[in-house]
């Protein structure tokens, strides 16, 4: 199984042309110099998710998939990095960088373990968390719904089931009226616009591979079908993305009716994706893996949440290769610092919202590239902020080396590795290099 966040890159690279040099696509040969203050209220922050960090999340729709027999995942998360019980070290972590924000996610899982039982001592596991934040100075980001959901829903069809969107709903009301006084923002669905297009550019293996691996599970359970929230194979993408959208709608009406002031968004993952020469792709690609959704959030959002970790370069025919003296992340990708900068203009340029920047990183075991990365794309993100993209935060994607779904614990993004037998924390010279630019809220 490939982790989603190297999935459209690494998929449509088959039958590129050639390569396309740095040079060809710098933004200009002359740039204005950069104010390299930031705004004053500027969210500096790391990001995680529930289900990657937490550890032992047995309701969670994913649990089965990593346990079934033949599964395509390379391990289970089993204790992950134990931050459901170390979430206080977390925070501290993010405290003692220097940042003043944390993002990270709800996990519907464990606060509503069995169809219509809510946890209230979930609910106050996750209200600890929010206060904890306020406690040490850092504004509580959440995301309601980080790809993984109850092992109940998955097993109804998962967001197949015409049910779907209401059930969410409910979930967002339950979580929001526990929840949503202490929130600074809250976002919806993590990357809900690359469910049911995903697939399309997979070899054709690693979709049979979770085909199969979804139907173990449902043969397991005793169900028709078996969807968890993180799928490359999805039997029926039209209605699972209407559903997730609608859902989307229903969430972002179920938490305003708690607290209308509070800013709702949704965060997408999205590609510097660029064109070169006549008749480009770029277009293409553009309407059909971010569109749709961009323009949901237009309707119904406070802001959008952009997530980025490459580009991709478009010419007639597909997706041009790297240059041959690019820097590359573990999955060998290109790591290109102009990236992040190209997918929040092209966000803004469509939705006109505010934007957070949800999700930025890189995949790798040398902490060099990931220092090298941090200033360079802040650099480029805050020439784009001069040019009057209205930029709020920035949030580092991860704060600890984590559970990347298939790949299993194999892909390294963190500003802090972890040891899995003792689960003790060690800040890597990236972290650093990341907090000192937030403690001075400038380059």
């Amino acid at each position: 199984m490939i982790d989603r966040r190297s999935l459209m890159a690494s998929a449509v690279a088959l039958g590129a042309s050639a390569a396309v040099s740095g040079s060809a696509l710098a933004r200009g040969a002359k740039m204005k110099p950069i104010d390299p203050r930031f705004p004053e209220g500027f969210l500096w922050g790391a990001a995680t998710a529930a289900h990657q960090i937490e550890g032992n999340n047995l309701n969670a729709d994913l649990w089965v998939i990593e346990n079934v027999p033949g599964t395509i995942f390379a391990e289970r998360s089993g204790d992950a990095a134990n931050s459901f019980e170390l979430w206080p070290v977390d925070l501290d972590l993010v405290k003692g960088m220097g940042l003043n924000s944390y993002r990270f996610s709800l996990e519907w899982a464990r606060i509503e373990p069995d169809e219509g039982h809510f946890s209230n001592a979930m609910l106050d596991h996750y209200k600890a968390m929010i206060e904890g934040c306020r406690a040490r100075g850092l504004k509580p980001v959440v995301t309601f719904n980080h790809f993984t959901t109850p092992r109940w829903f998955a097993a109804k069809g998962g967001w197949h089931n015409p049910e779907s969107p209401a059930l969410f709903a409910r979930f967002c009301d339950r979580s929001a009226r526990h929840l949503a006084a202490g929130i600074e923002l809250a976002t919806t669905l993590n990357e809900p616009n690359l469910a049911g297009v995903i697939g399309e550019i997979l070899p054709p293996q690693l979709l049979a591979g979770d085909k199969a691996t979804q139907e173990a599970a449902a043969k397991q359970l005793g169900v028709p079908l078996y969807t968890p929230g993180v799928s490359l194979y999805i039997k029926d993408p039209k209605t699972y993305r209407a559903n997730m959208m609608e859902g989307h709608r229903r969430g972002v009406a179920a938490i305003k009716a708690v607290r209308p002031d509070l800013p709702v968004g949704v965060s997408l993952a999205i590609l510097d994706d660029q064109a070169v020469g006549k008749n480009s792709m770029r277009d293409q690609i553009r309407e059909r893996y971010y569109n749709e959704w961009l323009r949901l959030a237009r309707e119904t959002c406070d802001f959008i949440g952009v997530q980025n970790y490459e580009r991709k370069v478009w010419n007639a025919k597909g997706p041009l290769p790297a240059p041959a003296d690019a820097r590359r992340n573990a999955g060998g990708i290109e790591v290109w610092p102009g990236s992040l900068a190209g997918a929040v203009r092209y966000a803004y340029e469509v939705t006109k919202l505010p934007v957070y920047v949800t999700e930025h990183g890189v995949n790798s075991d040398d902490d060099a590239l990931r220092q090298w990365l941090i200033p360079a794309a802040l650099a480029e993100l805050k020439r784009t902020m001069d040019d009057g993209v209205p930029v709020r935060g920035y949030f580092h994607w991860s704060l600890i080396d984590n559970f990347e779904w298939g790949f299993g614990y194999h892909h390294r993004f963190g500003l802090h590795s972890f040891d899995r037998e003792t689960f003790k924390r060690t800040a890597k010279p990236s972290a650093e290099m990341l907090g000192s630019i937030a403690r001075r809220n400038s380059l």
